[in-house]
């Protein structure tokens, strides 16, 4: 390496290094004392809404002493839950034998019901991949369903959301590629942490993960088993089991990673932007998704999904281009686009800047009519969601 070249990459590995110690300092400042993130508590009102009764339903089970737990009570007698209180709340309901018909409020999985992994995915950055797999996740979690988050993406991006530092924690090892290399993989299970969100674990990434892409062309030269598009859905039936839902934040790129998930997959999630260029480059998505997919398909790798459904998300229904747009994809792919879209909101965007969702924020640190108007559409969303794996499941009890 020549004298200048060996200044540039010295200049670029200090601004890194300057860079990260910087995000660093800011992350612990925001979640002090212990630089971990905790996730808020809830009001009454929220926590029946997220149960699925009335706040008085709610009331009953407790003046009547049928759940017996220390919620925290404050001076004027308001009781908030935390996630956990919020589920056991929610299975003692389910369960009383005077409330049958509230058996449908535990929605996870039955004997006969095979996991859902959900691949949200998309040719282009800043196509809300992220923003949507994190709120599906944690919306997931909030009612009901077990899930793991799967982050993907080498820049780790749905990681650094649940308060971790790839690039400090995982510069070594701990994060998915360790399961899905070549040589002496580690069983899934180990890189698997609990977050500080009731129900749900994650899957960590880190720029490690960037070296399956190259691995991956030695493999297929040497036939190294099992092949690729295996080594994802051979990890998570390692802890099937211990899950209702899946949801995979892919990288965006349609790469060996990409494929593994799409392989592993019982359903498929692709965001768009309603804009020409998102929506051209879906399309450049959508072909070689399709040649890619039958070239692996000759080798009988052929994915099973229960659906395939376009999310629209960012989407500022007063901007005109863009209205137009969704209506034009509404046109294109009919009922495989869902109806909710994902809107875009400042509230989603200044949760962003401290590494929050909408489902950790309080609705107090916002306007209430921005607050609620973003949660209405994610919740929208994920309630879509929702229905497309009850359905999966041919539940009719729902």
């Amino acid at each position: 390496m020549n004298e200048q070249a060996t200044r540039i990459d010295r200049r670029i590995q200090a601004m890194a290094t300057r860079l990260s110690r910087s995000l660093d300092t800011n992350m612990r400042n925001s979640f002090l004392p212990d630089a971990t993130k905790e996730l808020r508590r809830f009001s009454a009102a929220e926590a029946a809404d997220l149960i699925g009764v009335s706040l008085d339903h709610l009331r009953k089970q407790f003046f009547n002493d049928k759940v017996e737990l220390e919620v925290e009570t404050d001076s004027r007698g308001r009781r908030s839950f935390t996630a956990e209180q919020v589920d056991t709340t929610r299975h003692i309901i389910a369960q009383d034998s005077r409330a049958k018909k509230f058996q449908y409020l535990v929605p996870g999985r039955r004997a006969d019901d095979k996991l859902q992994i959900l691949s949200v995915a998309n040719f282009k950055g800043g196509a809300g991949k992220t923003t949507t797999a994190i709120h599906l996740a944690q919306k997931l979690a909030l009612d009901g369903y077990r899930v793991l988050a799967i982050d993907l993406d080498p820049q780790g991006s749905l990681t650094s959301m649940f308060g971790l530092r790839p690039e400090i924690e995982f510069a070594e090892m701990g994060t998915v590629y360790d399961a899905m290399r070549y040589e002496n993989p580690v069983p899934f299970n180990d890189i698997v942490r609990k977050t500080y969100f009731h129900n749900l674990n994650l899957a960590p990434a880190g720029l490690l993960l960037s070296e399956f892409e190259t691995e991956t062309a030695h493999a297929l030269r040497h036939n190294l088993q099992p092949p690729f598009y295996q080594r994802l859905a051979l990890c998570i039936a390692d802890v099937e089991n211990d899950y209702d839902v899946v949801v995979i934040d892919c990288p965006p790129q349609l790469g060996f990673i990409t494929l593994s998930a799409l392989v592993a997959s019982t359903g498929l999630l692709v965001t768009v932007v309603p804009s020409m260029l998102d929506v051209a480059s879906m399309a450049q998505f959508l072909q070689l998704a399709a040649t890619l997919m039958e070239t692996i398909a000759d080798v009988g790798a052929s994915p099973d999904w229960d659906f395939m459904k376009f999310l629209i998300t960012r989407f500022e229904p007063n901007d005109g281009p863009q209205t137009q747009m969704a209506a034009f994809l509404r046109t294109m792919f009919g009922d495989d686009v869902l109806t909710q879209t994902f809107l875009k909101s400042s509230a989603v965007s200044d949760a962003g800047l401290t590494q929050q969702t909408l489902y950790e924020i309080s609705r107090s640190d916002f306007t209430r009519q921005t607050y609620d108007r973003a949660i209405e559409s994610i919740n929208g969303v994920v309630s879509e969601i929702e229905a497309l794996i009850q359905s999966a499941w041919h539940r009719k009890d729902t």
